[in-house]
């Protein structure tokens, strides 16, 4: 049986640590719109990977810093 990953986010973290980036910024800095970046944030959407490490370039971290994952379980 397959496990179901979970992807997890740092972005609310790092957004308070850059100085307080709003959606907004890192939205622009990313090159998407604010609802993309709410819906990462939310785990309501898993980014790509280009995505994935456009925004850890913003914050100018490791990709492992933003992201992470944990197969949970079996899903049927």
């Amino acid at each position: 049986m397959a496990k179901k990953i979970e992807i997890t986010n740092n972005i609310r973290t790092l957004r308070f640590f850059a100085k307080e980036m709003t959606q907004q910024e890192l939205a622009e800095k990313a090159g998407v719109s604010r609802q993309t970046i709410i819906a990462v944030e939310a785990g309501k959407y898993s980014p790509s990977l280009e995505l994935a490490f456009r925004i850890a370039k913003v914050f100018g971290v490791q990709i492992s810093e933003v992201f992470s994952y944990e197969a949970k379980g079996d899903s049927q």
